[in-house]
């Protein structure tokens, strides 16, 4: 039977009959997954991710974007009996475990502060009613200020906090960049809605994680968690997606089952990651470099450059590669680039692969500037949809400039707001750039008959 007017569908050999064959290792993968995070015995875990690190208090001393060593920490339970103490170390970082969940009273030792070194504030030497999680190192602040105690502290100056804020904004816009990206090459070829995408995210932060507490560096845990986001994204192409649009399910059908996806994958991380945040073992505590008036921890520079090279290379490969035009050609006219020869289910298996390990980079990068935790990515899939609308449906490069707007705006409101609402300035960017250019910054205005 012919195709309908206005309907298409992927070329070669119709699979659609068959799903089974693709679903079995998905679910396979699935089991295998929950299997290492709950701790059943697979072959290869490592005894000591096997087991949970253990409940405890801890935080890092900075005055003026120095490590303080040397200071000590004592931590009692809520009826006042000793639960432990430790002290700083070279890093500035302090760790105290305690026997279990709970509600603590963590002090700090003013005596053991070091010459010209005192508390902001003088009155937040104890900290009362520090509460402790099931499984959770609890990261507490004692903010250093002025020299002995006083709490005299010189505030940053405007072009010191701009500067700061600006760095913030072009990391964090680069990082919605990367998710908008894989987001709207999956929007522009196939024509879905993708609220899945969030836990697309979320599944490379995870599974850095995990193989960075396995004791893989960081900088290979993050190669291994991208590609693992892009296979899942072969997978679900030809699994689940490919069926469906073999059997001429519509888009809004498409976008429910993504939503159902989504829901499922969601409550599997909370249920195999825990509720708990949860930071990566490597860089955890970094000196920040000053850079005039800029200061940057060394990880932030690495997030903003890795990102940078990731765009411009898609960019290029979109631009320049013989399948990255035949993926424009697909997402301009689907039948016309049937016609013209191109293998339309190749193109958008590869579009999956891409869109899906971009995802997972972004909730790497996401994971080191930020804790790793269940909902990662459906905190920022509203985010990743307004730079995709900000920047133009279905144009990558807006995905691109639409996260940076969406990053910059969010970041830097925060000098005149609460930090609590630059997600409401985020939006509010997205309705002004809407009534300015309704096609969004690199759309295309589209003539209505």
């Amino acid at each position: 039977m012919r195709p309908r007017p206005g309907r298409w569908r992927p070329s070669g050999p119709r699979r659609g009959r068959r799903p089974v064959a693709w679903l079995v290792p998905t679910v396979v993968a699935g089991l295998a997954l929950a299997g290492v995070a709950a701790g059943f015995p697979l072959p290869g875990r490592p005894a000591a991710v096997a087991g949970a690190a253990g409940e405890a208090v801890t935080g890092r001393l900075l005055h003026e974007g120095r490590p303080v060593a040397g200071v000590r920490i004592a931590v009692r339970a809520a009826d006042g009996t000793r639960v432990g103490a430790g002290s700083s170390g070279r890093d500035g970082v302090f760790r105290v475990p305690v026997p279990g969940p709970g509600t603590y009273r963590v002090a700090l030792d003013v005596a053991t502060l070091p010459d010209g070194v005192g508390l902001r504030d003088p009155a937040r030497r104890v900290l009362p009613a520090v509460v402790v999680q099931p499984g959770q190192e609890k990261f507490v602040i004692f903010a250093l200020g002025g020299p002995g105690g006083t709490g005299a502290l010189t505030k940053p100056s405007t072009a010191r906090r701009l500067a700061n804020l600006t760095a913030s904004g072009l990391r964090f816009g680069l990082i919605i960049g990367l998710c908008a990206l894989g987001l709207t090459l999956v929007y522009g070829t196939t024509g879905l809605v993708n609220f899945a995408h969030g836990e697309l995210i979320t599944f490379g932060a995870i599974v850095a994680w995990y193989l960075n507490a396995w004791g893989l560096p960081l900088v290979g845990a993050a190669v291994l968690a991208t590609a693992a986001g892009g296979l899942l994204g072969g997978v679900l192409e030809r699994g689940l997606w490919r069926p469906l649009r073999a059997r001429r399910t519509g888009n809004v059908a498409l976008m429910v089952v993504s939503i159902g996806l989504a829901l499922t994958a969601r409550n599997v991380y909370l249920l195999v990651f825990s509720g708990n945040p949860r930071a990566y073992a490597d860089y955890a505590a970094q000196r920040p470099w000053e850079l005039g008036p800029l200061q940057i921890v060394p990880k932030s520079v690495a997030a903003i450059a890795v990102s940078v090279a990731v765009l411009g290379g898609t960019a290029w490969w979109l631009a320049r590669s013989r399948t990255g035009t035949a993926t424009r050609a697909v997402s301009d006219d689907p039948e016309l680039a049937e016609a013209s020869g191109i293998d339309s289910g190749r193109i958008l298996l590869v579009v999956w692969v891409l869109g899906t390990a971009l995802a997972g980079l972004g909730g790497v990068i996401l994971g080191l500037t930020q804790a790793v935790q269940w909902d990662l990515g459906l905190r920022l899939l509203l985010l990743t949809f307004a730079a995709v609308v900000v920047g133009g449906l279905g144009s990558p490069v807006g995905a691109m400039a639409g996260g940076l707007v969406i990053g910059l705006a969010s970041e830097l409101s925060t000098y005149w707001i609460a930090t609590d609402f630059k997600d409401v300035v985020a939006l509010l960017t997205l309705i002004v750039v809407l009534l300015v250019r309704p096609q969004g910054i690199l759309g295309l205005r589209e003539r209505v008959a």
